[in-house]
């Protein structure tokens, strides 16, 4: 799922909440502003996380590397 398709699908959620029974125009408010909150958190992560996998990637193929020419003399 696309981040324009979280999105559309967020503001879906928060316009059938809005439209339940008991519950004012505003109560989805602080509820769309966190989740918006914790999808910007979850994203940093994943980058953290990419950054991590790819610097651990580059450092085997290196270490990889030093190990063929140790065992090759």
């Amino acid at each position: 799922m696309t981040e324009s398709e979280i999105q559309s699908k967020l503001t879906e959620l928060m316009g059938e909440i809005g439209a339940m029974p008991g519950l004012g125009p505003q109560t989805p408010a602080p509820l769309a502003s966190g989740v918006q909150e914790n999808l910007d958190g979850l994203r940093l992560g994943i980058k953290y996380l990419v950054f991590d996998l790819e610097a651990t990637r580059r450092e085997n193929g290196y270490l990889r590397k030093i190990l063929e020419q140790a065992a090759g003399q």
